[in-house]
């Protein structure tokens, strides 16, 4: 009896870690979307100007969250260094990822950063002192092999949306190599980091785009304003929700939901802008959604 209530225990735990990094995922997508529509031929709003304003409402917000809970003690850090690459990575795949969404569709954009996790598994052994394991490399192979699938010549995708998009995946496993290094610090404390670094280099720059945001604001409507707004709001959420989901799961047994982020962005690309993959980039998605989720396996049985 007693050996039945703790497994059922653990299974509702990772039933709801589960449901928390499904539902940060539709947030993300949700951030996604909002950057791709505010970033279209209708608004074009400058890329330095629309991370500001994500990046700014993300630090007010997860300020708001976790500073009157657990006091100014969540600012500090073991290892600040460490957060300040974190968070500049983070900043960097922002960028890259939004001009990504200016040239490709929202579900082919999704599927090449789905590499970036495959990319860290393959590094591993030489930046996290892991061991080599040939299950890893095979993950990588396969995957990088649905990307080019999906990126394939006469896809008709935009050749510098193609390469920002691997870019992309690459700067974004940095942000994952630095995400286990300040593993040591609480995950609120990171929370708040994620905003601040972001905020504070685009404030520092903020005198080279000064004119060109001021501009840029003031022909907004108050529904794209809005949707600016939330554009931090959804970004902050859904690191959030991460940390929920982390909380209650281990990462191995949570990395196959991570591919789920894959119908959130392509519903969402389908009902604003009527973009659908064919069937050919249908299977290479599916074949780098397959190469994460059965290393994902593979890892949980070996851990």
């Amino acid at each position: 009896m007693i050996h039945f209530r703790v497994s059922w225990m653990s299974g509702s735990q990772v039933m709801a870690g589960a449901l928390f990094l499904v539902t940060a995922q539709m947030a993300l997508s949700s951030l996604d979307t909002s950057a791709k529509y505010l970033m279209g031929v209708d608004i074009a709003l400058p890329l330095l100007t629309l991370c500001l304003l994500r990046y700014g409402v993300h630090m007010v917000l997860a300020s708001a969250l976790v500073i009157p809970a657990r006091g100014w003690r969540a600012l500090r850090c073991k290892r600040p260094a460490a957060q300040i690459v974190r968070g500049g990575s983070m900043l960097a795949a922002t960028m890259s990822f939004f001009t990504t969404l200016h040239y490709l569709p929202l579900a082919q954009a999704t599927a090449i950063n789905f590499l970036a996790p495959l990319l860290v598994l393959a590094v591993a052994p030489w930046l996290l002192k892991e061991r080599t394991y040939l299950s890893r490399w095979v993950a990588c192979s396969v995957g990088l092999l649905g990307v080019l699938i999906v990126i394939r010549p006469g896809a008709g995708l935009s050749t510098e949306g193609t390469l920002f998009g691997l870019v992309t995946a690459c700067i974004m496993s940095v942000q994952y190599i630095t995400s286990r290094k300040v593993a040591v610090d609480d995950p609120y404390t990171t929370l708040i980091w994620s905003g601040a670094v972001g905020s504070l280099l685009l404030f520092l720059a903020l005198p080279l785009y000064w004119g060109e945001a001021q501009q840029a604001l003031t022909r907004l409507t108050a529904w794209q304003w809005l949707i600016l707004l939330g554009t931090g709001f959804w970004g902050c959420l859904g690191h959030y929700l991460q940390i929920q989901a982390y909380r209650r799961a281990p990462a191995s047994l949570l990395s196959p939901f991570l591919y789920l982020q894959i119908v959130s962005a392509t519903t969402l690309g389908w009902l604003v802008w009527g973009d659908i993959p064919d069937v050919t980039s249908w299977a290479g998605i599916a074949i780098v959604c397959a190469s994460g989720m059965t290393i994902g396996v593979v890892e949980w049985r070996r851990q």
